[in-house]
């Protein structure tokens, strides 16, 4: 238990060990699943509870504070690593009330049973007074869920935004103390988990930008007494600007595509375009990610495996589609030995991605000195590309 602000405390819990995240997303940095009380002059809140398998390390922070009710439980979000400890806490304090938003209500019905009797329905912009201390409560839909709000503490000039402005970090640190470290994470928190919903960000971000923000106390990763910090980057990553950078995920069976891949990134450098080199066989899927937030272009080589793209290359390109970036071109390079549909496939798997296509460079096993010219040609495209939108 840690003090935020007078009355207002921190309760959540470190998961110092944690490496994936829905089985799918990395978390090298393990993470944190934040909650927190408010002790008003006459009402008690605890915003938000914890993965279920910390729900002890919960129970004891709340005790050591001397509370024997919970009046409110406020849910941000349905997601489980916020809400599953709700069942427990609704048994420990049998009047707290679930404040909540009509999806999330409905979303918390089904997916840990709570009766709808313990709920209290909020709309947005409602205000829920604890006596001294005013909860305002604001939908901030697709961040990452549709039901998702914040709550903003009037008095005290604090924003719960659940998980906006989040990052997977593990840290002890109350409050950002290492602004490089908290900016790679939560920069990777955003292009994993946020950055398919960037436009309905931008709409929260007008919304939010009304208050008068002094801290912001997300549901993962250390607090922001600098809110202009996270608020910045946020505006940055979620604008449509691109930076004069390519992203060249790849992957090489017998070293045609590897030489391809090698020879376009030093074309590209020479060009003055920075690249980011990935090999999708050992790579991790988050640093892949990050680079996608700002670059571009993005360019995928393959090998041709059984007429079609290589699976991890095919996966790449799935999370590429997935995560919409607002990269602008995209193009494919790779090999193969006698036939196969590996372009026309990889290019189906992005559909979703508002990219202009460049005409691809695949060549018949191992690159020729007609195919390096084609691929020094290929980087005088991208270039003249990033010319276009004058970034270059």
């Amino acid at each position: 238990m840690r003090q935020i602000r007078s009355n207002v405390y921190a309760v959540g819990a470190i998961d110092w060990d944690r490496r994936l995240f829905d089985e799918l997303i990395p978390l090298p940095e393990g993470t944190t699943y934040n909650a927190y009380v408010i002790k008003g002059s006459e009402k008690t809140a605890l915003l938000d509870t914890v993965d279920p398998k910390k729900t002890d390390t919960l129970l004891a922070a709340i005790l050591s504070l001397g509370i024997d009710r919970i009046d409110y439980i406020v849910a941000h979000h349905a997601e489980q690593d916020h809400s599953g400890s709700i069942p427990d806490m609704l048994n420990l304090y049998p009047d707290a009330k679930v404040v909540a938003n009509a999806k999330c209500k409905s979303m918390l019905m089904d997916l840990l049973h709570v009766e709808e009797d313990r709920f209290l329905t909020v709309e947005d912009g409602r205000t829920l007074s604890l006596g001294d201390k005013t909860l305002q409560f604001f939908d901030i839909p697709w961040v990452h869920w549709p039901e998702t709000m914040g709550t903003y503490v009037q008095e005290d000039k604090i924003l719960f935004p659940c998980d906006l402005f989040g990052a997977h970090l593990a840290t002890s640190s109350l409050f950002v103390d290492d602004e490089p470290t908290v900016y790679e994470a939560a920069k990777r928190y955003y292009a994993q988990i946020m950055m398919p919903f960037r436009t309905v960000i931008r709409r929260n971000l007008r919304k939010l930008e009304a208050l008068d923000i002094e801290v912001i106390a997300p549901s993962h990763g250390p607090a922001h007494d600098n809110p202009a910090f996270i608020m910045d980057a946020y505006r940055d990553w979620v604008s449509d600007d691109v930076k004069n950078e390519a992203v060249l995920a790849y992957v090489s069976m017998h070293e045609s595509t590897r030489a391809i891949a090698e020879h376009l990134a030093e074309a590209l450098m020479e060009r003055g375009i920075k690249v980011r080199q990935f090999n999708l066989s050992v790579t991790d899927l988050g640093q892949l990610a990050i680079a996608l937030v700002d670059a571009a272009t993005i360019v995928l080589g393959s090998p041709t495996v059984l007429t079609g793209a290589h699976p991890k290359v095919a996966y790449g390109a799935l999370v590429a589609n997935a995560l919409r970036p607002k990269t602008r071109f995209a193009t494919i390079v790779g090999s193969f030995g006698w036939g196969g549909k590996m372009v026309e496939q990889l290019t189906g798997l992005m559909s979703n991605l508002k990219v202009e296509l460049i005409d691809p460079v695949v060549t018949k096993g191992h690159p020729k000195e007609d195919d390096l010219s084609a691929l020094d040609a290929l980087a005088d495209r991208i270039l003249d590309k990033h010319r276009e939108i004058n970034v270059a």
